[in-house]
């Protein structure tokens, strides 16, 4: 898939203005909008502050090279957004990571993927099913992805070195949480890949597990919980799976286990019942397009109640004359001034896919046919309107335009 792509100067200017204060991917992507790209936005950061009230530190090219450089000296390198090998499910949630920092094989980041997660405190049993699942998936070609952490996460890794496993790490590259679990990222590195959104030397605070877990969930196209407490990290997963038209899964487990009653509770909640690696496949493989694609599914879970979470993700800037961001590609300057190829083929499928929908719910292979286009770029077109609530998922997949 073609891409967008970057030189030296411009990675550097778009790590720069996303390691800047407040800056989060949703601040990046408006300013990206405004202002055209990461240079003219960086130039523009002390007005607006000033505008906003407030003096916000911009980090400096010296910050910024020094982190590429580190990167560079541990066998990694940054992927941005819209570049050929960024995963393209991450890419298609709002609060895709404008930099994606990579350490070992990239291309297994463009393998269809699936996410298993659970409790730390895993079982044996719920550790041994984990590893069955993991080790059959991986034999049907999903690269499975986790987040490193102690039990389950362990488990998953540990049995798809072979077939390739992805690890989401919470804090930068270089900061290994648990650290006992740094041989086995050694490990994973041969045929897998780590990746972070965190700067290098940032050891992982309470408020980076959440944004690691919606990365997990992010890259792929379903989500499995195999043993959750109640409250726990996972369920966070499981709810931002949903909340980007993923699959979410689960393990059912013993009502009188404290480990089941994540589980438990997320099938009552619409989650699929898994007892074997054939109910995701089977699941999944009619969301593969061909090409590394992926069409969405409605969500899966009805919507629980729980308690939003207490914190932001980011503390996100509220600028005069930024909009909120759209979930359109980032446009950034060519070479010549001129805006990224692509750009306008994204806007005008839109405005196609817009055009053929009405009120009346038809399929998605009544609208490729309709359209022209292929069955990949019809997918991540709908997930762009979906997005930005302008389209509807019905049961059985169909789609309509919404009443605005």
């Amino acid at each position: 898939m073609a891409g967008i792509v970057l030189t030296d100067r411009q990675r550097l200017d778009w790590l720069r203005l996303i390691r800047s204060e407040s800056v989060g991917p949703r601040t990046f992507r408006s300013l990206m909008n405004r202002f055209g790209g990461a240079a003219a936005a960086l130039d523009a950061l002390p007005d607006l502050g000033r505008q906003a009230g407030r003096a916000i530190r911009i980090c400096t090219m010296a910050e910024a090279e020094r982190e590429m450089e580190t990167l560079r000296r541990l066998g990694g390198r940054m992927i941005a957004l819209g570049e050929a090998q960024y995963p393209r499910p991450l890419q298609a949630i709002d609060s895709a990571p404008p930099l994606l920092a990579l350490l070992g094989q990239a291309p297994v980041l463009l393998r269809p993927c699936v996410a298993l997660v659970g409790s730390r405190n895993a079982s044996a049993a719920g550790m041994k099913f984990t590893a069955r699942l993991a080790r059959d998936l991986g034999e049907a070609g999903f690269a499975i992805v986790s987040g490193l952490a102690r039990g389950i996460d362990t488990a998953a890794h540990e049995a798809s070195l072979a077939t390739g496993t992805i690890a989401v790490l919470a804090g930068g590259l270089d900061e290994v949480y648990p650290p006992q679990n740094l041989p086995l990222l050694h490990r994973l590195l041969e045929q897998g890949a780590a990746i972070s959104e965190m700067p290098l030397g940032l050891a992982p605070r309470g408020r980076d597990f959440p944004r690691r877990n919606r990365l997990v969930s992010g890259l792929s196209l379903g989500t499995v919980v195999v043993e959750a407490a109640r409250k726990s990290g996972s369920l966070i997963t499981a709810r931002f799976a949903n909340e980007q038209g993923r699959l979410v899964f689960a393990v059912p487990g013993s009502p009188l286990d404290p480990r089941a009653e994540g589980g438990n509770h997320l099938i009552r909640e619409g989650a699929t019942l898994c007892a074997d690696a054939s109910h995701v496949i089977e699941a999944l493989t009619p969301l593969l397009d061909g090409d590394e694609g992926f069409l969405s599914p409605p969500p899966s879970m009805r919507d629980s109640g729980a308690d939003p979470m207490t914190e932001a993700l980011w503390d996100e800037l509220d600028l005069p004359g930024i909009e909120a961001a759209p979930s359109a590609a980032i446009p950034e300057p060519d070479h010549s001034g001129g805006v990224i190829a692509g750009a306008a083929e994204v806007v005008d499928d839109r405005r196609l896919i817009l055009q053929l929908l009405g009120g009346a719910p038809i399929s998605v292979d009544d609208l490729v046919r309709a359209s022209g286009r292929s069955a990949r770029e019809i997918s991540q077109t709908l997930l762009d309107l979906e997005l930005d609530q302008l389209i509807r998922r019905h049961p059985g997949g169909t789609l309509s335009r919404t009443e605005a």
